[in-house]
């Protein structure tokens, strides 16, 4: 059989693949530490499946609009009102299999056959392959270690070519856990009007921040940048409804018609129950989004500091997400391995702790840490860290 050239250019997703490893090793009876899910641990609140099952049991089980319940659309629109201050109307929204799915449709509906990204490195690992599968080429921006892995209006400024059809942003961020502040998104929007190209703005993490700060969306900042900006977002973070697979794109409406429209003919609808559990999430008290905040930031404090104390490991510290994304390029160095994947590898065989290596996010010399996960397990991990570092750099001095 002969596979599509664009399946066969795809590189397979290294959080899910590192997760499944994890776990086949966990089956056949091993102690491992998973620390690559980028999903939170705790259940979805119980009022959320109580919503859900209700619908079931009414009936609500058969085909929806194709671009989501009118209801569910109008939880949406009131969160934008409510959250940022932003005014959609029902055209305005496609609701779709998850924000992953709404990420794939954009790209679907927008791109022609080699049009430019923009993507800032260290970037999801599906940005990319999804550009390509859209036939559109991804141009990789790499933001500096020293910037908090946030890219400037110069350098992306440098990056736009003739070409270039949008740029993504990601705030807060899937690897780095980075921030872009008001005056940051400002800037970035101006260079967006000057070359007239689009915004993407990644917002799936947006209530999951920490210390003094506060989220922004790039289309808050004025009415030129709503036209221009498509917001991508969606329950399964915040509301750990991850498995529900529903997720949600804003913007111009002729963009929304066509993801609509695309989808009709691939995923029909998104799935009916789960959306009427994203209304019950959107429409109740909040309280339990702001408790698993809370849990986050305390875990990322007590980890952050116990990380940051291992030899040959540095780390920005997040702002956001749930992500820790150290530089462990000495350490690997230190203990004789070629490469950070080798090094991570190596990690799992023998200390049984599973991390994401950053190469799939475009960022060689760092690794992914998830701390959605109990703080007595990442203090074990981090532990199994330490010792896997000063083992194997003694046992390459001890060769010397």
């Amino acid at each position: 059989m002969q596979l599509s050239k664009r399946v066969q250019n795809i590189t397979p997703s290294s959080t899910l693949a590192i997760t499944a490893k994890a776990k086949a090793l966990k089956a056949a009876g091993h102690d491992v530490i998973g620390l690559g899910a980028g999903e939170p641990d705790f259940n979805t609140p119980e009022h959320i499946i109580e919503a859900a099952t209700l619908s079931m049991k009414e009936g609500e089980t058969k085909y929806t609009p194709s671009g989501g319940l009118t209801t569910l659309k109008d939880a949406i629109i009131d969160k934008f009102k409510q959250d940022q201050q932003l005014t959609y109307i029902q055209e305005e929204i496609m609701v779709a299999s998850g924000a992953k799915h709404a990420l794939y449709t954009i790209f679907q509906a927008l791109l022609d056959e080699g049009d430019e990204v923009i993507v800032p490195a260290p970037y999801w690992v599906s940005y990319p392959e999804q550009i390509k599968l859209a036939g559109g080429e991804p141009i990789f921006l790499q933001a500096k270690e020293a910037d908090d892995f946030k890219i400037s209006k110069d350098a992306l400024s440098a990056a736009i070519t003739s070409k270039t059809k949008a740029f993504i942003v990601n705030s807060p961020s899937n690897p780095t856990g980075g921030l872009y502040t008001k005056e940051e998104l400002q800037a970035l929007g101006e260079v967006a009007t000057e070359h007239d190209v689009m915004i993407i703005s990644d917002e799936i993490y947006e209530k999951l921040i920490y210390g003094d700060v506060e989220h922004h969306s790039i289309a808050s900042l004025s009415d030129e940048l709503k036209k221009r900006t498509v917001i991508v977002n969606g329950v399964s973070k915040a509301y750990s409804m991850t498995g529900w697979r529903i997720g949600y794109a804003a913007g111009d409406k002729a963009l929304i018609k066509a993801m609509t429209d695309l989808a009709s003919h691939s995923t029909s609808n998104p799935t009916t129950p789960a959306q009427y559990g994203a209304i019950a999430a959107y429409q109740s008290d909040q309280a339990m989004v702001e408790e698993m905040r809370q849990a986050f930031e305390s875990r990322l404090e007590k980890a952050y500091e116990q990380l940051i104390q291992l030899p040959g490991v540095s780390c920005v510290k997040p702002k956001g997400a749930f992500y820790l994304f150290p530089n462990v390029k000495e350490a690997a160095e230190a203990g004789g391995f070629a490469t950070v994947d080798e090094w991570a590898g190596a990690l799992l065989d023998e200390e049984k702790v599973a991390v994401v290596p950053g190469a799939g996010f475009g960022a060689p010399d760092n690794i992914r840490l998830s701390y959605a996960t109990s703080l007595s397990l990442l203090e074990e991990a981090l532990q199994r860290i330490g010792h896997f570092i000063k083992r194997t750099s003694a046992a390459r001095k001890g060769v010397q």
